[in-house]
């Protein structure tokens, strides 16, 4: 593998890790006899089994993939041998040497998508980078949004939901924290939250403001049915007051809701 593709295949490790995409680097890490690739070579799989870089090509490659998925599946490294020497024995090719592949998957990071750069949003990104999740905030108001004002976010977006949840995709290892500033803002973003499949959406304010919130999507036309994924008011009563016990209530009800889905 030349130089070039080699941090090709880094960058796109690189980049799926950091966008908490599932993926697979495999290396060759022995050979024995005549092989396509020497040690060293690497290339990513992703979790929809496309591939950057090569590690052999034509059947062998393929079993790699299937391989590669496989390990991404269960969340297990491992090494594998593929033998290129006699195809009529099942053999996966015939250059005549072994090639031995280490697998290791990086599985989906767990994402906390707060929704609303106040007070409250603030302290849950603190924690939930405290606890080891990948951070990204969203806020219109570009000044809420700054390396100043939210240092321990992974990702700070200044703009839409919309076009925030096209740039950096929710998935089922996402939690969704919607803790706005208004009742109005929910009715808007909420209905984008139901066509993700994060793993929990929740939403902040009284029992009355979620009445008001869903009664407006439900006049708008969204589903009643769709509206029981969401978790309001957010988070696990625990008699909380500052914003630091809010920031640890919602917090506590994502690794529980966590601990139930997976």
């Amino acid at each position: 593998m030349s130089a070039v593709s080699a941090d090709r295949v880094l960058a796109e490790l690189s980049d799926a890790v950091s966008g908490g995409h599932g993926v697979v680097l495999a290396t060759v890490v022995a050979t024995e006899g005549s092989v396509p690739r020497h040690v060293g070579t690497k290339m990513v799989v992703r979790a929809d089994g496309s591939m950057v870089g090569t590690i052999g090509g034509g059947r062998v490659e393929d079993a790699i993939r299937l391989d590669a998925l496989e390990a991404l599946r269960r969340g297990e490294p491992g090494l594998r041998r593929y033998p290129l020497q006699q195809p009529e024995r099942g053999d996966l090719g015939v250059c005549g040497g072994t090639m031995t592949v280490f697998l290791e998957p990086y599985g989906k990071t767990r994402t906390v998508f707060v929704i609303g750069a106040g007070h409250v949003g603030r302290a849950v990104v603190d924690l939930a980078h405290w606890l080891g999740y990948r951070t990204v905030v969203v806020d219109e108001r570009t000044e809420m949004v700054t390396e100043e004002s939210i240092p321990l976010a992974d990702v700070r977006f200044a703009g839409t939901v919309a076009d925030a949840l096209a740039a950096h995709p929710v998935t089922e290892q996402t939690s969704v924290v919607v803790v706005t500033r208004s009742q109005e803002l929910d009715v808007q973003i909420v209905p984008l939250l139901l066509g993700t499949p994060a793993g929990y959406i929740g939403v902040m304010g009284s029992r009355r403001r979620w009445e008001i919130t869903r009664q407006a999507m439900e006049a708008s036309g969204v589903p009643v049915g769709q509206l029981e994924r969401i978790h309001h008011p957010i988070g696990i009563e625990i008699g909380a007051e500052t914003v630091e016990e809010i920031a640890v209530s919602i917090m506590a009800e994502v690794i529980a809701s966590a601990g139930r889905t997976g």
